[in-house]
């Protein structure tokens, strides 16, 4: 169904600025401490958390465009087979033929 699909795009969106913001505010944080607080470990899983769900993303999408263009041929062929064996008289037994 498409209907998933701007849906699901948008979760991603949300997600993905869920994490920048998370990441623009452990980066003030540690700005504002005094204290050393290395918070860059933190802000190197978050983006790397970030880079993962953009990738996964790239995946998914891939995989859906493969599945629509699958489904196409497939119908296509439905379609191709039924004409064939209708010109082929494939009609069942003990109807006379047109």
């Amino acid at each position: 169904g498409h209907q998933h699909c701007p849906l699901h795009r948008e979760s991603q969106v949300e997600l993905r600025e869920h994490i920048d913001s998370l990441a623009t505010e452990l980066c003030r944080i540690n700005e504002d401490q005094k204290v050393a607080l290395d918070l860059d470990p933190y802000v190197k899983k978050l983006l790397n958390a970030r880079r993962r769900v953009v990738l996964v993303n790239n995946i998914l999408q891939n995989a859906q465009e493969r599945l629509r263009r699958l489904n196409h041929s497939v119908a296509k062929e439905t379609v191709r087979r039924k004409a064939m064996l209708e010109a082929a008289g494939g009609y069942p037994q003990g109807l006379p033929g047109k």
